[in-house]
């Protein structure tokens, strides 16, 4: 007797990225941003807060960090039940916290680690004890996919300063020296028309990414979005030296989208919805 009951399909679940980073009450940078764009880039965003700040678009007034016990438990209670496809940390601020996500990266082999160190925010403030720099590094660049620093985060990490586009690829070499497995310099804060970022791998991989610049004083949270946008696209299984492009072309269609839009009296947001996708299951 044939039976009727048809065997079950394989579970179908979302591509789930986790964003390990402060908050911004502005909801322009930090793991409100980071969520934005999982979203628009079709996948499922999870949170471990690390701080919580006091912000809006003219500059921070208040940071609490999260006790570190918290912190872990957040990362626990996400990565035991729904699972991680891909890591995006962000601020990160005192040893303590470093070494609870590192500790969490080793002990659940967490894939596609994205690594944006923020240290200071768009308005200038700054946001990470001086003596969490070098843990920063000793912990957590050897884990990391990709480290996405800025030129004056690249400046504090080198101990000297980024000066022309033509330094980028000795600082980005330098930056993998360090420990890293792959650097994306970000060269946005250098003068010009035009953006030049490098990517860098230790394995000897160079690639100049330019693009025209975007008249806007809507640049806060455009590091965030970056690292959140690469991890996405790892999550989707493409390569770095894609995922890396892809992002990119993102970042700059939401900064276009948002170039003229009045949000607040100081940097305004990007405009990460302004092309929102079908979230995608696999």
């Amino acid at each position: 007797m044939t039976s009727l009951t048809s065997a079950p399909s394989a579970a179908r679940r979302y591509v789930r990225v986790l964003s390990i980073a402060g908050s911004d009450s502005g909801g322009g940078a930090g793991i409100q941003a980071d969520l934005k764009t999982f979203s628009a880039l079709g996948c499922y965003g999870m949170t471990a807060i690390t701080a919580i700040t006091a912000q809006n678009t003219c500059g921070v007034t208040g940071i609490h960090g999260i006790p570190p016990e918290m912190l872990k438990a957040q990362i626990d209670a996400v990565v035991q039940d729904i699972g991680v496809d891909a890591v995006k940390i962000g601020m990160l601020h005192s040893p303590e916290v470093v070494r609870v996500v590192a500790d969490a990266i080793r002990k659940y082999q967490l894939p596609n680690v994205v690594l944006d160190p923020v240290m200071v925010a768009t308005s200038g403030d700054r946001l990470i004890a001086a003596e969490t720099v070098s843990v920063l590094v000793q912990e957590l660049f050897p884990l990391a996919e990709v480290v996405t620093p800025n030129l004056d985060e690249a400046g504090w990490l080198l101990e000297r300063s980024i000066k022309g586009a033509e330094t980028l690829d000795e600082a980005a070499q330098a930056l993998c020296a360090l420990g890293a497995r792959a650097v994306l310099l970000k060269g946005g804060h250098l003068p010009g028309d035009w953006v030049v970022d490098v990517l860098a791998t230790r394995s000897g991989l160079r690639q100049r990414l330019e693009s025209a610049r975007i008249a806007t004083h809507n640049g806060h949270g455009t590091g965030c979005t970056l690292s959140s946008a690469i991890a996405a696209h790892l999550a989707q299984g493409l390569p770095l030296q894609q995922a890396v492009e892809r992002a990119r072309a993102y970042i700059l269609g939401a900064i276009a989208a948002g170039a003229d839009v009045t949000t607040g009296r100081g940097h305004g947001p990007l405009n990460h919805g302004y092309a929102p996708v079908a979230q995608l299951v696999l």
